[in-house]
């Protein structure tokens, strides 16, 4: 039988972002709840280790540091549930009961005071089954993430446009060789990038070529190399790498909130530069479903603390932060 939950702040999504903000607003005695979605723990569930959190000497691993994120948000008195919101009323504010209200995939209704959306983004993949089975033995969507752990190492970067770009020129500074793979003869970044692309000795690029197949070796396995076809001969060749870096975009899980809220022409959601406010009073963004630029755990959790204070001097009837 569906329930009705009330709360003076619902958080959608289970990630850095989500978790920091239920934090927050259990310790405001906000009694927050929090609907985990699909994958609770996000992107950090299928990272191994974790190397650029702060507080910690050695790498964690991805899905451990999300354990503790729950768990911490639980103890301060967040609650979670399982669950997937699949339908939400937000433009138009509040109801006549002072709730925005939602829907989740099982039937419960959400009614909230204030909402802060911390559903992420996922990265693009090249949709391979070897891909998938090598994403924790070398195939990484995030340069900066996993970068430092090939030094002196050769990689691969598959992707054209800035991102693809940015992430090679990155891994030059610990790789002794990075190849940038792209299934054209052009690449779609700004000039300035593929300038700084070009004139680096370290990077050799591979046009018209689009990745077959990930190759790996070794018990646990790990990418050895790849397998490229011609966009235009068809002939295949093998490139040997020992990690393989997917760039080729990501996107946002705006769902049932990207006709609720302003959102930008790919999906991700609209704040104020100088905060988490959405076009909605009262409904906050946090995290990558925010921010596609930096996409890091960090970033996401300081995005979530912003998003509960904000809620919380919403609700108190303070005007919103500004800069001094």
């Amino acid at each position: 039988m569906p329930e009705i939950h009330h709360t003076d702040l619902l958080v959608v999504g289970a990630g850095p972002a989500g978790y920091t903000a239920a934090i927050y607003a259990a310790r405001a005695s906000l009694k927050p709840i929090l609907v985990t979605g699909m994958q609770p723990g996000g992107q950090l569930t299928i990272t191994t280790d974790v190397e650029n959190y702060p507080g910690f000497a050695t790498p964690v691993q991805g899905p451990w540091l999300m354990e503790q994120m729950r768990t911490q948000a639980e103890h301060v008195g967040t609650r979670l549930i399982y669950d997937l919101i699949v339908h939400a009323d937000l433009k138009n504010g509040p109801g006549p009961d002072g709730y925005f209200h939602l829907t989740g995939d099982s039937g419960d209704e959400f009614r909230a005071r204030t909402v802060v959306i911390a559903t992420g983004a996922q990265a693009k993949w090249l949709g391979l089954e070897s891909e998938k089975r090598l994403q924790r033995g070398g195939v990484s969507a995030c340069a900066t993430c996993d970068g430092f752990f090939y030094r002196g190492k050769t990689v691969a970067v598959v992707g054209g446009g800035n991102t693809a770009v940015e992430e090679a020129l990155y891994l030059t500074h610990h790789a002794d060789r990075v190849h940038l793979i792209h299934r054209r003869d052009h690449l779609r970044a700004e000039r300035i990038l593929q300038e700084r692309l070009f004139s680096n000795p370290k990077i050799e690029v591979h046009w018209n070529q689009a990745v077959e197949e990930v190759l790996g070796s070794g018990d646990p396995e790990v990418v050895c190399g790849v397998e490229l076809k011609d966009t235009l001969t068809g002939a295949t060749s093998r490139l040997a790498i020992d990690g393989l870096f997917i760039a080729i975009g990501h996107t946002p899980n705006a769902g049932p909130f990207r006709k609720e809220v302003a959102c930008d022409e790919d999906g991700y959601i609209l704040t104020e530069s100088s905060g988490t406010a959405t076009s909605v009073k009262g409904v906050f963004a946090a995290g990558d479903i925010q921010d596609r630029i930096f996409r890091q755990a960090v970033t996401a959790a300081g995005t979530g603390c912003m998003a509960a204070l904000e809620a919380e001097r919403y609700l108190s009837g303070i005007p919103a932060m500004t800069k001094t």
